[in-house]
């Protein structure tokens, strides 16, 4: 079983963590210095697990058997993709070590894996998002049905600090990012003195 996880990183410590998806080793390297809690990888990507010690989430559309060699800590598994399958996907991920964070674009995936699964992290995505509704106020709205004591990761895809500030508010745990700017989102360390 893998010493990071990616729980205990977004859980510790106070405010809300940003999880950053990252293309390579630098983007790791940058990620990591400005101060994020973990990375995302959208497929293999040579050279990140080797960049850092933050938890690697393996969010690859299709599957995530490659992820356990790649050096993943997570894997994103995705209710519409897995369907029936869901419950073996789960189990299998656990037995390799993999924490599992389950994705959810709308209150009806959310109550299913709910009576399926017990998942300890829920991805909250805009996918499924009305048309003119901002992406923000659709994860809002998922917020309320994570059961309390559960992790809840907003996805946005270029949030502001406000956004993240809002969310914080909200109760969500982490944010998981695109930006490549992720010391814009964060508050600014203390002064030295």
């Amino acid at each position: 079983m893998s010493l990071r996880r990616l729980s205990h990183a977004i859980s510790e410590g106070q405010g809300i963590s940003i999880l950053v998806e990252v293309a390579d080793r630098d983007g790791a390297r940058r990620a990591e210095e400005q101060g994020a809690k973990g990375l995302a990888v959208r497929s293999e990507r040579v050279g990140v697990r080797d960049a850092t010690e933050l938890p690697l989430l393996w969010c690859a559309e299709g599957g995530f058997r490659d992820a356990h060699g790649s050096g993943a800590d997570a894997v994103v598994l995705v209710v519409e993709s897995a369907d029936d399958a869901l419950e073996e996907l789960y189990e299998e991920a656990q037995e390799l070590g993999l924490e599992c964070v389950v994705e959810v674009r709308d209150e009806e995936e959310l109550e299913d894996v709910l009576e399926r699964l017990d998942p300890e992290i829920f991805l909250l995505t805009a996918d499924e998002a009305d048309d003119g509704q901002e992406h923000l106020d659709r994860v809002l709205e998922l917020l309320p049905d994570v059961p309390a004591g559960k992790l809840a990761i907003a996805e946005l895809a270029r949030p502001t600090r406000e956004d993240v500030a809002e969310l914080e508010r909200a109760g969500v745990d982490a944010v998981l990012v695109a930006a490549p700017d992720v010391a814009g989102l964060v508050d600014e360390p203390p002064p030295e003195v």
